[in-house]
């Protein structure tokens, strides 16, 4: 095992050769387009997320006007093989209202896959409410779908996360007569739910939430409005059931709306527009103590057009930031991307993503393993009138360089057949459909340092790189885990 294990370090090094970090962030497949009908499909319009991935599992959710015009039902398609290939589309909602266009959502942790979205079955405009449905087996069937909200007036925008077993959602909601910022959240992976928590109580219009959650951390940002927009945070340390005071962390005479968050730890990644340049620019910052200080502002996109919509995800000290972008054209949305791979300190240069003369717009972004998602709709096919859903990806988008003193290394290749989740970690992880099986630990010298099952791969050890293997396969590939 110690000569597979000089191999795979002798494997790393002539990766860095060949494939380094600039070949591995550009390696964007062509764009896969994924719903073919005569209506409009369209992804979402707030800062949530249309696409997740866990594992080989990719998901989509969105709108879909084909079975009736200008009544939008829900609707959601998967990959089973890290979207290479994509099963056919699935119907989500049936109920003669719109199911209100573009606000959806949704979040995977494991097999177990959440929608949430804006409904008006319940009384019509203006009185929509939040629905939700999960999956158990990745997609495979769906609960009924679940009310989440009963109140006058409309609630809509939502957004959802989920850490273990929790899964919590925010959304935008008029029922005190003005938009403020809802809360609720469940224990039992969306079985049962809690109350709703208002978090926001301001004489302002709060607006366009998005959440991150890791483990029993949870992170909000919005935008509120009043003669400007700025970015407004919250936080809970207890999965929900206490919030710390609002925290504003945009300070300029300038409009900044449409936050998007990403948590990786104790490290808080948030991006958003703002008009602080003379038009709509990427901005960012990030908290490395769990929201308790922050960083300045840092300006992402310089250019004499509008940048908007961004939308970030992260996985490890891996950030991965995209956003619509009229650099080419003010009728001209594209979608762009670029990433940081050292936690948000410093930004690869902007990638184009799209290239039609046509509209690309709500672009959302999802990673798993070594590949980068991307989800979006686009009018390429039917100017204006036909929106479809497309699809593109980087398979290798996800792998990254960390730094380490005194020298760097490279993760390797996610082994498919062998996938550990989460990947890094900070106190275990799982392998699974392996729970029950025994594996062996290697640490970067060969050194086996211990046998463990699949259900706690690291618990205890000290940070580091090591090696997984499965004992009844001498020859299977050996993964790279990170601990900090």
């Amino acid at each position: 095992m110690k000569t597979l294990l000089l191999h795979a370090i002798l494997w790393i090094s002539f990766f860095i050769v060949i494939f380094g970090p600039d070949t591995a962030f550009a390696q964007w497949e062509t764009d896969r387009r994924l719903t073919f009908n005569d209506s409009i499909s369209f992804t979402s319009e707030n800062n949530a997320w249309c696409v997740a991935a866990n594992g080989d599992f990719v998901h989509v959710v969105w709108c879909d006007e084909r079975d009736r015009r200008d009544i939008a039902e829900v609707y959601y398609k998967r990959s089973t093989d890290g979207g290479t290939t994509w099963e056919s589309d699935n119907r989500l909602t049936y109920d003669a209202s719109i199911s209100y266009p573009y606000h959806i959502a949704i979040a995977a942790s494991g097999p177990n896959v959440h929608v949430v979205w804006s409904d008006s079955r319940d009384g019509g405009y203006p009185n929509s409410e939040i629905y939700y449905k999960r999956s158990t087996d990745n997609g495979v069937s769906w609960t009924s779908d679940i009310r989440l909200t009963n109140a006058p007036y409309g609630s809509f925008s939502p957004c959802i996360s989920t850490s273990g077993s929790s899964v919590h959602v925010v959304w935008t909601d008029d029922r005190d007569g003005n938009y403020e910022i809802y809360y609720k959240h469940s224990t039992d992976e969306g079985v049962t739910w809690e109350g709703d928590q208002r978090l926001t109580n301001s004489a302002v219009l709060s607006m366009g939430p998005s959440i991150g959650v890791f483990g029993a951390n949870v992170h909000v940002v919005w935008y509120e409005y009043q003669s400007i927009e700025e970015i407004f945070y919250k936080r809970s340390t207890d999965n929900g059931l206490s919030w710390f005071p609002d925290t504003c962390l945009t300070n300029d005479p300038a409009w900044s709306e449409f936050p998007s968050i990403s948590v990786s730890g104790p490290v808080i990644h948030i991006a958003w527009s703002d008009t602080r340049a003379g038009c709509y620019e990427i901005y960012y910052k990030r908290s490395t103590n769990g929201g308790g200080t922050w960083t300045s502002d840092r300006r992402i996109t310089f250019l004499p057009s509008d940048s908007y919509f961004p939308s970030l995800c992260t996985s490890g000290t891996l950030v991965h930031l995209t956003w619509i972008d009229q650099r080419d054209g003010p009728m001209n949305d594209e979608v762009y991307y670029t990433r940081s791979t050292d936690g948000g300190l410093n930004w690869n240069p902007d990638t184009r993503l799209t290239w039609d003369s046509c509209s690309s717009r709500n672009a959302s972004i999802a990673a798993s393993g070594s590949a980068v998602h991307v989800v979006w709709s686009d009018n390429l096919d039917s100017r204006y009138s036909n929106w479809e859903i497309y699809y593109k990806r980087n398979p290798t988008g996800n792998l990254g360089v960390e730094q380490e003193t005194p020298s760097r290394f490279f993760h390797l290749p996610r082994n498919h057949s062998l996938t550990v989740f989460p990947n890094p970690f900070y106190s275990f992880a799982t392998i699974p459909g392996h729970e029950k099986e025994s594996f062996a630990l290697y640490d970067i010298t060969g050194r086996q340092v211990r046998i463990c099952s699949g259900d706690r791969i690291g618990k205890d050890l000290s940070p580091g790189v090591y090696f997984v293997s499965s004992q009844g396969h001498k020859y299977s590939p050996l993964q790279i885990i990170k601990l900090k």
